[in-house]
């Protein structure tokens, strides 16, 4: 199936817990800088739930009235620990680089929006072999963190597309809330930070049980629309 004028122009993807396998190793690393600093014991779940957006903000969250001087040895610790154990665990999600390389065949304009940084999504992309399949890519180290619509209304607006157009994919709450602040779609995937009910909460189109369903999604939806 072509993109026509039945269905959207750009997909933009959220990265880690929706292309990326990556939720359980990032929770591992937390877990191992707090320890290292003797800063208590963060239970999986609530690092699981400041996926998504910003290293800073996830500091702020996790260690409330941190100041700068902890945050910088939060932050360095992290990365030592990413760079040195963690940075090549992830693997994309089973059907992730078929569906891609499909969709961009197909015509649509596929797009990134992610909370990592511009060092980490580069590494990833260059790791999996995806860089040439999206149009643009945007970071936390671009644009505000989400649930900001900054980097998707920067997106938006390099590749001249009508929010209307455009669908955000991403499992966390923050990306939904992003959409909505960006007026654009959304839907949600089960595989990553956020459960299927706070999902829905926010009412997205669809909510999938992993981000590979999306293209017999996009076909079922398109054929819906034209009947």
């Amino acid at each position: 199936m072509q993109a026509d004028s039945n269905s959207f122009r750009l997909l933009v993807f959220d990265w880690d817990g929706t292309l990326m396998d990556s939720i359980g190793t990032i929770v591992a690393c937390t877990q191992a800088t707090i320890r290292e600093l003797d800063l208590g014991d963060l239970p999986e779940e609530k690092i699981r739930g400041t996926i998504g957006l910003g290293l800073r903000e996830t500091i702020e969250t996790l260690s409330p009235g941190c100041d700068e001087q902890l945050f910088g040895r939060i932050l360095e610790g992290y990365r030592q620990h990413w760079h040195s154990t963690y940075r090549d665990m992830p693997l994309l999600f089973p059907g992730v680089e078929t569906m891609l390389r499909d969709l961009a065949g197909e015509g649509y304009l596929l797009a990134v929006a992610t909370g990592k940084s511009r060092r980490g999504l580069d590494y990833a992309l260059d790791q999996t072999g995806l860089g040439e399949v999206f149009h643009i890519t945007r970071t936390v180290d671009e644009a505000f963190s989400k649930p900001h619509p900054k980097m998707l209304l920067d997106v938006l607006d390099e590749l001249g597309v009508a929010p209307s157009d455009a669908v955000m994919i991403g499992d966390t709450t923050y990306d939904l809330e992003m959409a909505r602040n960006a007026r654009t779609h959304a839907i949600g995937v089960c595989s990553g930070g956020h459960e299927r009910e706070e999902l829905l909460a926010l009412e997205p189109l669809a909510c999938l049980e992993r981000v590979a369903d999306l293209a017999a999604w996009l076909v079922e939806r398109s054929a819906a629309v034209t009947k």
